[in-house]
């Protein structure tokens, strides 16, 4: 069940080539965007994460590490933390568990995007930006076929094209396949159309 009237949720999920993606992707944005966004980038589960942090020296945008309960606010960046996969609710709050040392990888953007998908239906707007091996292709396909949005890094502007790659070659699963340094309009574009409905 979605909230009639609610902003999209965003997850940009990266791994390899990620902190270049994630900052090409939320420097260019105001203060006034409209919806709540995620950052996922693979980490070490064992090592202390920065992610946050320097993030938040590249953007205008209110950048914190994501903790479990939180509420998505609108114009803020969550960012999941190493150890913790990280799922959305359908009440639009975070909630966290520890990944443990094995794979899946870790955080999870398979999980991120199908919970996101599950409890937000077209509210959902799935980014897979650079990065090895396929995590986030089941997740994203699952955001499309609950009615979500779909958006791929291109391969010209992904350090690595293993993650955006896995995607696009899902049948149908991608909306746009688009340059990194584009995306930032296109998710400006799609909150601004979902605010006039």
């Amino acid at each position: 069940m979605t909230s009639a009237g609610a902003p999209p949720v965003v997850a940009l999920v990266t791994s390899t080539g990620g902190l270049d993606a994630l900052t090409r992707v939320l420097a260019p944005m105001t203060s006034d965007f409209g919806a709540p966004i995620i950052a996922l980038q693979h980490q070490q589960p064992d090592r202390p994460s920065l992610l946050a942090d320097v993030l938040r020296s590249r953007c205008a945008l209110p950048v914190v590490a994501a903790r479990d309960g939180d509420a998505l606010r609108a114009g803020h960046v969550y960012v999941a933390q190493a150890g913790s996969h990280l799922l959305v609710t359908a009440d639009r709050k975070i909630s966290t568990f520890v990944s443990g040392t094995f794979p899946p990888n870790r955080p999870s953007a398979d999980l991120l995007l199908t919970s996101l998908a599950l409890s937000l239906g077209s509210q959902a707007v799935a980014v897979v930006l650079s990065g090895d091996g396929t995590d986030g292709a089941t997740g994203a396909t699952a955001v499309h076929h609950l009615g979500g949005v779909v958006i791929a890094a291109d391969e010209a502007s992904s350090k690595a094209y293993g993650m955006p790659k896995a995607v696009i070659d899902r049948d149908h699963a991608v909306d746009q396949v688009l340059s990194v340094d584009a995306i930032a309009d296109e998710l400006i574009a799609i909150v601004a159309a979902a605010s006039r409905v």
